[in-house]
């Protein structure tokens, strides 16, 4: 492939989204085992907006293009035996590089776009319902009829867990921080709603299971949060750290967690695939057969047009934002 510019949403300097700018850059040359993808969308998560500080787990070299995941066209392919064709409709997800017209995406990380899915549903669905998948399935084994508690409910790891956890059948409970939160965690599924910033959630939630608590719990805000969800927990449950959107990871009490035979479990989706191919490939074709069975969707809560990436960050920081934000590159919704 001949190197091409394209323009690109480039974070250049740590120090948060007003750091974020379009820039013309140059695509490098694709890879045997890669496609070019033409990106009709992409989708702004909460590591996008902590990379932006270098305050994420990883942690890209500088400058880097903003987006870890976005839906488009395949417009190369890297060699003859590639299981995609130009022209293919798909979804992808990586590290960083969404935000720009053009990406270099490993095929391992690209998926062909559900018939029941446009490019901005299809951009925002990669990370948080692989996420939450991984999670609820692999880790924590959620079984049919289990209950399932789920923290930052308006969140895009949020509502892809609760429409997960009731594709797997779980009784799903769902708890943010406000009602328009709680909506759309109603909207996608959930049999049971809490404001936990009206008071401690886990006597809600033990009067919700009749006592027993709940046999899955699925946190990515972390903070204060985090203790008041091994009081809410069954006996030997298990409680998913998936994120800290708080801002800190928050304090474990131990000893209850023993008291209670849990289990805490870290969760990296991304790391799950790429330590394990064949894992994450396996898991993947599952949740897209559990979409196509259940008809599972993102909420989109925002699309911004293609030069609003800092704004849509600084959005999320400020938590001015529900749902997915969508990154439209054009037309979108075809």
């Amino acid at each position: 492939m001949k190197t091409t510019k394209f323009t690109a949403a480039i974070c250049t300097h740590l120090g948060g989204p007003k750091q974020v700018r379009l820039e013309t850059i140059e695509a490098g040359p694709l890879q045997k085992n890669e496609v070019l993808i033409d990106v009709k969308a992409a989708a702004l998560n909460f590591p996008d907006l902590l990379m932006t500080y270098g305050k994420y787990q990883f942690k890209p070299s500088l400058p880097f293009v903003v987006g870890m995941e976005g839906a488009g066209v395949i417009t190369a392919i890297g060699r003859p035996d590639c299981p995609f064709q130009m022209g293919d409709k798909v979804m992808f997800k990586g590290k960083t590089g969404a935000c720009g017209y053009m990406i270099c995406v490993d095929m391992d990380q690209v998926l062909h776009l559900p018939k029941s899915l446009t490019f901005e549903e299809g951009a925002a669905f990669s990370v948080t319902f692989s996420t939450a998948y991984i999670a609820l399935r692999r880790r924590a084994r959620l079984k049919p009829g289990e209950y399932l508690l789920v923290l930052g409910a308006g969140g895009g790891v949020g509502q892809a867990s609760i429409a997960v956890g009731k594709a797997l059948g779980a009784t799903v409970i769902a708890a943010a921080s406000s009602d328009e939160k709680l909506e759309i965690a109603k909207a996608s599924g959930a049999d049971y709603l809490i404001r936990y910033d009206e008071n401690r959630f886990a006597e809600t939630v033990l009067r919700i299971t009749h006592g027993q608590g709940a046999g899955v719990i699925l946190d990515p805000v972390g903070g204060d949060l985090l203790e008041e969800s091994v009081r809410s927990l069954a006996w030997q449950g298990r409680l998913l750290t998936v994120g800290f959107a708080s801002g800190s990871f928050g304090h474990v009490p131990l000893d209850l967690l023993r008291e209670k035979g849990a289990t805490l479990v870290g969760v990296r989706a991304g790391e799950y695939g790429r330590r394990n191919p064949a894992a994450g490939l396996s898991a993947q074709s599952e949740l897209a057969a559990l979409t196509e069975k259940h008809g599972l969707k993102p909420y989109i809560g925002k699309s911004w047009h293609f030069d609003e990436v800092g704004k849509a960050l600084l959005a999320m920081e400020k938590r001015q934002v529900t749902g997915k934000q969508i990154i439209k590159m054009g037309d979108a919704g075809d």
